[in-house]
C-alpha cells in the first residue's frame, strides 16, 4: 500500500511527527487515541492529517516526561486538549511540590549526616511517633513501613503496653532516608547497607555519595520542568491551538 505526501506543506503524516523524535507512526497515532496529540482531521480514505499543532503537541508532551514522568504528562496534555488549564496547571504545581518535598528532605537527611560525623552527638529533641505518624508524615502506606522493617532498614521498638511499634528520632531520619533513595529507584537492600554503614563508625561516605547522585538527579528534574513548560507555552501558544478555558 502506497500514500501520496500532501501537498500542503503544512499537514504531516504520523511518520512525519514520529521520525523528529526517533517514534514510531504507531506510537503517534497512539498519543492522539489516547488524547495526549489534539484530535487530528481526517482524509477522504481514513488517513490522518496532522499539522504543526499537533507537531508542538508532541514537543511539549516529551518534553514533559523528563520532568513530570508519563502518567502526569499524559494528565496534562489531556486536560490542556479539553481546554481545562486549571486541572492541568493543578497536575504542574503537584509536580512542583513534589520536587520541593525532595529537596527539603534531602536537605534535612544531609543534615543528619552532618550531625552523624561529628565527633560528639547532638541531642535529639524531637519525641518517638507511632507508625501511623510516621506513615502520614511520609505520604506511604503503614505495610510500606513494615515492608521496610522486614528488610533491615527500619529498627523501631515496641511499646511494652501495647506491642506497637515506636519509632525514635533515628528511625525518623532513617525512614526519610529510605524514602528518599526508593524515590531515586534504589533497592530495598541497598538502601538497608547504606543505613547500616550510617549506623556504624566512619560509614557515612555512601551516604554521602547517594546523596550527591538524588541531588543531580533533582537538579536534572528541575531544568526538565523548565523546559517542559518552555515547549508547552510554545503549544499553547500556536494560533491554531486549542482555546484554553479557565472553567
Amino acid at each position: 500500500m502506497t500514500t501520496t505526501k500532501p501537498s500542503n506543506p503544512g499537514v504531516r503524516r504520523p511518520v512525519d511527527l514520529a521520525r523528529v523524535h526517533g517514534l514510531s507512526a504507531q506510537a503517534v497515532r497512539n498519543y492522539e487515541r489516547d488524547g495526549v496529540l489534539p484530535p487530528a482531521q481526517r482524509t477522504p480514505n481514513g488517513y490522518r492529517r496532522f499539522t504543526e499543532v499537533h507537531a508542538k503537541a508532541l514537543s511539549a508532551y516529551l518534553a514533559l516526561i523528563a520532568g513530570h514522568g508519563y502518567a502526569a504528562s499524559g494528565d496534562i496534555m489531556r486536560a490542556v486538549n479539553r481546554g481545562e488549564m486549571d486541572a492541568a496547571l493543578r497536575t504542574i504545581d503537584r509536580s512542583h511540590a513534589l520536587l520541593q518535598r525532595d529537596r527539603e528532605t534531602l536537605d534535612g537527611v544531609e543534615a543528619a549526616v552532618a550531625i552523624l560525623t561529628e565527633t560528639t552527638p547532638q541531642p535529639q529533641s524531637r519525641t518517638a511517633v507511632p507508625i501511623s505518624v510516621l506513615a502520614h508524615r511520609l505520604g506511604v502506606r503503614p505495610a510500606t513501613l513494615r515492608k521496610w522493617e522486614r528488610a533491615g532498614i527500619l529498627r523501631p521498638v515496641r511499646n511494652p503496653a501495647t506491642d506497637h511499634r515506636v519509632y525514635s528520632p533515628d528511625d525518623v531520619r532513617d525512614a526519610e532516608l529510605a524514602h528518599l533513595l526508593r524515590r531515586g529507584g534504589y533497592r530495598l537492600d541497598h538502601i538497608a547497607d547504606v543505613l547500616r554503614r550510617v549506623r556504624d563508625a566512619g560509614g557515612a561516605e555512601p551516604l554521602a555519595t547517594s546523596l550527591r547522585q538524588w541531588r543531580s538527579r533533582l537538579t536534572e528534574r528541575g531544568q526538565a520542568m523548565l523546559t517542559g513548560a518552555a515547549r508547552l507555552a510554545e503549544y499553547l501558544d500556536a494560533e491554531t491551538g486549542p482555546t484554553v478555558s479557565t472553567h
